[in-house]
């Protein structure tokens, strides 16, 4: 059947382009939907996510019907960043058995990012993008982490990519002797002079500022890291406060000078499309991590410190599993530090390089 490329725009269309995620996912038992009130108005340019990027959305279909799309973005945060003139492929999804459409959408897509200025695309990181999964297809993931099909690796390899950077995802379950040891942490951390403080008791005026600044600087020289804004900054604390993030995430100061962050999201599982009799176990009723710490407090057990201080919270909630989520393979600091807390790895991730000369 002919496989014909489009680029949709308005809000019934793009919103087609949005819930075709529904779609490829709906014969999981376990499953993060869809948010269009949030994802539409990016896709619409009336987003602080659009701010300072181009986006060109794709779909493929094939007798009338969707059944691929793509997201093709120039972040000119990211190419002023990196000093790189790299393009992006976000929100790609496909149905099985979709090769020639793959292959005939990511075509148009990157030819577009070309016609950019892009000299190569990455699918798998950017603009609120999380890379594939590679090995466990069926738990459900911490909230926003990609639960792609396995069919997705090959369709990928077939479309002209190469594997670009390994990441993995930490889970711990909480023990006795794990309290203990995040007690510990909690305690050094403040003997080392750090006070941690709970993201709500920061004066209201200085959340946002504070969670922005310190993660763009913790992150600048982090593998694939663009640079955030305090608008879409304000946009997640607004979207995630009512989930409990800010009772849970954390400014830590030394001296009365922020010198650390850590994003954590509460079990928002609740959330998940299940299918009918599926009960969700106690791994998949997980948090949501992110920790960045400035360079002149590494190494002196502040990350630990900020993370056990959550873990504790949680495991006072009734939590039996927590997560360290997503860290780059060789990112072996982060990788410790999650050894450290108890973690283990329980999932592997791949973001990937389409090279447009090869």
């Amino acid at each position: 059947m002919a496989v014909t490329i489009e680029t949709p725009a308005g809000a019934d269309a793009l919103t087609e382009f949005i819930l075709f995620h529904d779609e490829v996912y709906a014969s999981r038992s376990a499953r993060w939907p869809a948010i269009v009130p949030f994802q539409l108005p990016i896709l619409l340019g009336e987003s602080p996510f659009a701010e300072d990027r181009t986006l060109r959305p794709f779909v493929a279909r094939s007798g009338g019907r969707l059944v691929a799309r793509v997201l093709a973005a120039i972040d000119r945060r990211y190419q002023r960043h990196w000093n790189e003139r790299l393009g992006h492929l976000l929100m790609f999804e496909a149905l099985p058995g979709t090769r020639a459409a793959v292959c005939a959408l990511m075509d148009a897509a990157c030819e577009w990012l070309a016609a950019e200025g892009a000299v190569d695309a990455r699918a798998g990181m950017g603009l609120l993008e999380f890379p594939f999964v590679v090995d466990d297809f069926e738990t459900l993931p911490p909230a926003f982490v990609r639960q792609n099909p396995a069919y997705y690796q090959a369709l990928l390899k077939d479309a002209g990519f190469e594997t670009e950077k390994g990441l993995v995802d930490y889970r711990i379950a909480v023990r006795p002797e794990l309290i203990a040891r995040w007690e510990s942490a909690l305690t050094a951390a403040r003997r080392g002079g750090f006070e941690i403080v709970p993201l709500k008791d920061v004066p209201a005026a200085r959340q946002v500022p504070l969670f922005t600044s310190l993660f763009n600087e913790a992150f600048r020289g982090h593998w694939g890291w663009t640079p955030t804004t305090e608008a879409e900054s304000r946009v997640l604390l607004d979207a995630l406060a009512p989930a409990g993030m800010l009772e849970t995430s954390l400014i830590a100061f030394r001296d009365g000078e922020p010198m650390g962050v850590l994003w954590v999201t509460p079990d928002t599982s609740f959330l998940a499309r299940l299918a009918p009799g599926r009960m969700l176990r106690a791994e998949e009723r997980v948090n949501f991590l992110g920790i960045g710490v400035r360079e002149a407090a590494r190494g002196r057990g502040l990350s630990l410190g900020m993370a056990a201080h959550a873990y504790l919270e949680l495991a006072r909630r009734g939590y039996r599993h927590v997560s360290y989520t997503i860290v780059l393979d060789d990112n072996w600091p982060s990788r410790r530090t999650a050894e450290k807390l108890g973690a283990a790895v329980c999932a592997n991730y791949l973001v990937y390089r389409r090279r447009f000369r090869r």
